[in-house]
């Protein structure tokens, strides 16, 4: 995947594994470790550079083949956090809460977690976050009271610096976190941090140097049953992609979850394989960008637990699976916003299971001189096979992944619309200022700003026929009209393919009554009305999108008496992103 600018450095490295030994074990390296090494090295590199960081983590997997890989029966709890803003000295991250309800959706829905167990947390402060860990702590109290064996997954996305986590305004020292984990009362605890700040492209953590982040230190060496894994090293950036739509690690992560970091073909993710896939996968990505390679660590003790399964593949009846027939190589799964939202590497003969959520995926194999690419539906509760020779060739310039489209900057869209607008007052709408129905065009540009902000542009006509009421005589019939031209600013929070959004608008309103019977002069009344707008996207195609929008305005009315009047518009539109 394409790379960008990227996030500076702070001092001291961590050694991206350390393994705590409780007993010396003789083993030989089966065929599948040594050729998951060999296929770590990115096209057109070397092999030695991926071969001794491979010696990294290859420990993992000869404990993991050692293991006994179990779908245990574990009560298992998460605490999911997700912040994009990171306090007054940083700026907003784009993606922090996004990866936060990839990992809430793939905990809930493959990872064993309940929903009643499952705390998701989006721009909440340090004490939100501490309560909800409380919350959890007391009901895994609660099932080892009733002989259960526990395990707390702790995930957070967001801005680290200083030492802490960075959670708005708010601070949560990584000493305290550790602390916390090692005296959390449940069998196993497992903290996944992937912390980050913006830039361009890839964004990095820390507008400055700051101390080192050792996860190998106090606490959580002490603790027993605990496992660590952090993003990158702590003297490495930790870097996102517009591209993924996410960060590196977590996409990752979350991909090898789904069913690419399934080495051994069980059907089950364990917590090595879903490890050593992300990191390799992180440090391929991340090689070639100005912030150099990104390595997470991995500190873990898990005291005679064995491997621990993170996801099964087979909890979830839907899913998609390629067949052994299929050619080998990397196949994206990318979703209708243009976003990839997994990745599979097939070795030839073997079938390979994604557990894709029930959705419309465009799939993408990458050839040497083309690309192969076709669409397929997971359906709900069945089982989708792919059929790759339904794929059809295609250039290069067709790729369906859109977000490298969105780092060029500011993007526009064009759309038409229609709906309604009618005023509060009932007098007022039956006498003075009709209901009637709006049809006209718009134009939009978005991240202008700032990213996932919108500066609108509309213009609508609208008419409707009437009679004059009189007191005592049949009024005169007349045509009225409304002219509405207005701009907006409004925030949206995507959130796969819906993203609701609300703001401001600002809207010049003309307003005439033209008269049958000359006898009676036309009326014309224009005003300024300010007001409020909120709705949501629907993504129909990567470059269509429906919107509902509802605005509430205010006018102020001043020709035969001072009136404050209120009116609401509720519309569709329809948008093009060329």
């Amino acid at each position: 995947m394409s790379n960008g600018p990227v996030r500076h450095r702070a001092p001291g490295r961590t050694p991206p594994v350390q393994l705590r030994r409780t007993r010396a074990v003789v083993v030989s390296i089966p065929a599948w470790v040594s050729a998951v090494v060999r296929g770590l090295r990115a096209p057109g590199q070397r092999a030695a550079p991926f071969i001794a960081s491979a010696r990294a983590w290859l420990p993992l997997l000869v404990v993991a083949w050692v293991s006994t890989a179990h779908a245990d029966t574990l009560h298992r709890f998460a605490l999911i956090a997700g912040n994009d803003a990171g306090g007054a000295d940083t700026r907003p991250l784009s993606y922090a809460r996004g990866d936060a309800r990839k990992m809430h959706d793939l905990l809930t829905r493959l990872g064993g977690v309940a929903p009643s167990d499952a705390k998701l947390l989006l721009n909440n402060d340090a004490k939100d976050f501490l309560l909800a860990l409380s919350e959890l702590e007391q009901r895994a109290r609660a099932a080892q009271a009733r002989g259960e064996r526990t395990a707390l997954f702790v995930y957070y996305s967001g801005h680290a610096k200083d030492g802490a986590l960075r959670l708005g305004d708010s601070r949560l020292a990584f000493d305290a976190l550790k602390r916390r984990l090692a005296d959390a009362p449940v069998d196993i605890r497992i903290a996944i941090l992937d912390s980050c700040r913006s830039g361009a492209l890839t964004r990095t953590k820390g507008a400055r140097k700051a101390p080192a982040f050792d996860v190998e230190s106090g606490a959580a060496r002490d603790a027993r049953g605990v496992v660590i894994l952090t993003s990158s090293a702590a003297d490495e950036d930790s870097q996102e992609s517009d591209a993924l739509g996410g960060s590196y690690f977590s996409h990752h992560l979350a991909s090898g979850l789904l069913g690419d970091a399934d080495r051994s073909g069980d059907g089950r993710v364990t917590l090595f394989e879903a490890y050593s896939h992300a990191y390799a996968r992180t440090v391929a990505d991340t090689a070639d960008s100005s912030a150099g390679p990104q390595h997470p660590t991995f500190s873990y003790d898990l005291a005679g637990n064995g491997d621990l399964v993170l996801t099964d593949l087979r909890a979830s009846a839907e899913g998609l699976v390629v067949p052994g027939s299929a050619p080998a190589g990397s196949y994206y799964f990318v979703d209708p916003g243009g976003l990839v939202v997994a990745e599979l590497d097939k070795a030839e003969d073997a079938e390979r299971r994604v557990a894709l959520a029930p959705g419309t995926y465009r799939v993408k194999r990458r050839l040497s001189d083309r690309l192969r690419i076709g669409e397929v539906e997971v359906t709900r509760g069945r089982t989708t096979v792919l059929q790759e020779p339904r794929l059809k060739d295609a250039p290069f310039s067709d790729d369906p992944v859109k977000g490298a489209a969105r780092d060029r900057g500011s993007w526009w869209a064009f759309g038409l619309t229609g709906g309604l607008q009618s005023f509060f007052d009932p007098e007022v709408r039956q006498s003075l200022f009709l209901s009637v129905p709006l049809f006209g065009a718009e134009a939009e540009l978005h991240d202008y700003f700032r990213r996932d902000w919108i500066w609108g542009f509309d213009a609508v006509v609208g008419g409707t026929k009437s009679v004059l009421a009189l007191p005592t005589l049949a009024g005169p019939a007349y045509r009225y009209s409304v002219v509405n031209v207005g701009t907006s600013l409004t925030a949206e929070w995507p959130l796969g393919r819906v993203a609701p959004f609300v703001g401001a608008r600002v809207a010049y309103l003309v307003m005439n009554r033209r008269f049958d019977d000359a006898a009676f002069p036309d009326q014309h009344f224009a005003m300024v009305s300010p007001g409020l707008v909120t709705g949501a996207r629907f993504r129909l195609t990567p470059r269509v999108q429906l919107t509902a929008r509802s605005r509430l305005q205010y006018l102020q009315y001043t020709v035969d008496a001072q009136r404050s009047l209120g009116y609401w518009e509720l519309a569709a539109l329809l948008t093009y992103e060329p």
